[in-house]
């Protein structure tokens, strides 16, 4: 059974990469003891990533944590460009990404995430780019066609090389591909300004499958949220737009010195979940 949101309520977790230095039982038990009800599992989690994939311990941990009611997956994005001008890479890539939907699939995921790639060069994107980009996707969606996960490609920063840099990108892309879905990054929409959110919601609500949540202060992505006005704005505007999907704290653990144990890295993200929760309740 695949396991999903209760119909009409917004789940709230993190990432398992926010927890990347401990084994994949002890990160379930961390999001359960901080009150979260959704997780997104990164292949690259370490003890998943660098132990041959063994899918089983992802279903195990599902099963022995029946409060996780929301599982997404996001594809492994770690020295990969789907578009790259050289070949092998935009190959191997490729084979990620669909590996990642295979494995949604068996775990029985509402979702997964993939990057849209970018221009090798850090120059601004040609026609043979977007041209990777459409191969690309066609691969995706031809690898997705027998699984019955959503597939969600997120927005990424702004950079001279970004293949989808705004807004009406991603309309235009997703009115032609009815099958893809959409992953809202928050911190990434501020690299090109507060405004730009607002416009992802108003146009695309009814298409986002997953949120990612995170704040930006000082040019500094991926910081935590509580109380920044910023975030606090998309929240509600997502909640009166009826959004319900899984809202992934994605905080980099690197912005808190020293280095949190397990022990506060629990305490926070229960801080931090209850905060994302209470705009939706």
């Amino acid at each position: 059974m695949r396991r999903m949101k209760e119909e009409g309520m917004a789940t709230v977790g993190t990432s398992t990469m926010f927890f990347h230095e401990y084994t994949v039982d002890i990160i379930f038990d961390a999001l359960t003891d901080a009150g979260c009800d959704a997780v997104e599992f990164w292949l690259e989690t370490p003890s998943f990533w660098l132990k041959n994939l063994p899918v089983p311990v992802i279903q195990e941990a599902i099963i022995t944590h029946p409060a996780i009611k929301s599982v997404s997956v996001h594809a492994p994005v770690l020295d990969l460009n789907p578009c790259s001008v050289n070949p092998d890479v935009a190959e191997i890539s490729t084979r990620w990404a669909c590996r990642a939907v295979t494995i949604a699939d068996q775990i029985n995921a509402c979702a997964v995430t993939i990057h849209p790639g970018r221009r090798t060069a850090k120059r601004p994107v040609s026609f043979a780019d977007k041209e990777r980009l459409a191969y690309y996707l066609s691969e995706v969606k031809t690898c997705a066609a027998s699984a019955e996960v959503t597939v969600s490609l997120e927005n990424m920063e702004h950079k001279v090389n970004s293949l989808l840099p705004a807004p009406q990108d991603f309309i235009t892309l997703l009115k032609a591909e009815p099958w893809l879905s959409f992953t809202l990054d928050t911190a990434h929409t501020f690299t090109g300004g507060n405004g730009e959110a607002t416009e992802y919601i108003e146009h695309l609500h009814d298409r986002i499958a997953v949120v990612h949540v995170s704040a930006c202060i000082d040019g500094r992505m991926h910081c935590r949220t509580k109380d920044n006005t910023d975030v606090a704005h998309i929240l509600t505007l997502l909640a009166e737009y009826g959004y319900a999907g899984p809202l992934i704290l994605e905080i980099e653990d690197l912005t808190f010195q020293p280095e949190l144990s397990l022990r506060k890295k629990t305490e926070l993200l229960s801080d931090e979940t209850a905060w994302v929760r209470s705009f939706f309740e």
